[in-house]
């Protein structure tokens, strides 16, 4: 029998619309031949199943069950879409541990360490890989600009700490900037990051475990038509040129793909990972993990498969079929 798959997307965080352009491109390349796709909707308390016809099925939460023409559907396994929380954070992943349903994304820990890039940068730096100098802020701080900017020199950037797609991020270049960043920072998270500017060429990179099998995707370069990579130049076709595979020395790209190896597995990371690097001179500085990648029709990671030779089709069945058959 086919086994039964949930798309899980949506979620409650600024990132809403991007996990459904995902969960959308990953129905559109899962092999129905071997699996039944269901998509389900998460967004608050409202959990529900959509038809396609477009009627709305509640989720049953006490066993992630729902009832269609008189048959309760169980799941054999979630493909993670939901970017921010309650995906991306680990809240879903503890859920589903409970429920032993096996799910396609790190687990609980390595959730909810990576999606705090404060903490995550402190774990990764004692690795010895380089990282920029931050400074974290809680909203009941008593926050004095002169003190931050003696410790992050300008230009800097003002990001939540939990987050992602540049939401509620600033480079701030002038003094006088600086409040309200941390002000639109705040708006987004109860926790806001200062971190230095780091000069130099983004540099990304995907990965996938499955099978014992490490796959280390072309490495992308992305240039920025604005100042920075923001949430407009991710998602605004023609306001960032992404290079597939990135033009960079090939000892660069030995040492990001070792980095980046190293660090799936030290961080004990699951299932289709992107790690996002700063290229200074010939140093590489960590940026951030991003454990549930974009996987829009625009997204990185879907380009740097392509470019690989490999269908996404092929990715994802190898994905769904790792995690349920893992011992």
């Amino acid at each position: 029998m086919k086994k039964n798959i949930a798309i899980v997307a949506g979620g409650n965080s600024g990132e809403y619309k991007i996990s459904l352009k995902s969960a959308n491109c990953i129905k559109k390349n899962i092999d129905t031949n071997k699996f039944n796709i269901y998509t389900i909707f998460i967004r608050w308390n409202k959990w529900v199943l959509k038809t396609d016809d477009n009627n709305e099925i509640p989720v049953d939460k006490n066993d992630f069950s729902v009832f269609i023409n008189n048959k309760r559907i169980f799941f054999d396994c979630i493909f993670m879409a939901i970017h921010g929380t309650p995906g991306e954070d680990g809240k879903l992943q503890g859920y589903f541990d409970l429920l032993k349903i096996p799910y396609t994304s790190c687990n609980l820990t390595t959730s909810a360490l990576t999606f705090n890039k404060y903490f995550c940068n402190r774990i990764v730096n004692t690795f010895g890989i380089l990282t920029a100098k931050s400074i974290l802020l809680y909203k009941n701080d008593i926050i004095k600009e002169s003190d931050i900017i003696s410790k992050i020199s300008l230009p800097c950037f003002v990001k939540p700490n939990n987050g992602g797609s540049s939401i509620g991020t600033s480079k701030v270049k002038k003094a006088e900037d600086l409040k309200k960043a941390i002000e639109l920072a705040f708006s987004e998270d109860e926790e806001v990051l200062i971190e230095e500017f780091i000069r130099g060429r983004e540099i990304t990179c995907g990965i996938i475990k499955a099978n014992g099998i490490t796959t280390i995707f072309p490495l992308t370069e992305i240039k920025s038509k604005n100042d920075f990579f923001d949430y407009k130049a991710k998602y605004t076709i023609g306001m960032a040129d992404e290079i597939t595979p990135a033009s960079v020395p090939e000892t660069v790209e030995i040492e990001c793909k070792n980095i980046t190896s190293e660090l799936y597995n030290k961080l004990n990371c699951k299932g289709i990972v992107r790690f996002d690097y700063i290229l200074n001179d010939d140093k590489l500085y960590f940026l951030e993990v991003n454990s549930i990648p974009g996987l829009t029709e625009e997204s990185i990671l879907p380009k740097q498969v392509k470019a690989m030779g490999i269908s996404l089709k092929q990715l994802y069945t190898i994905l769904i079929e790792d995690t349920l058959y893992k011992d």
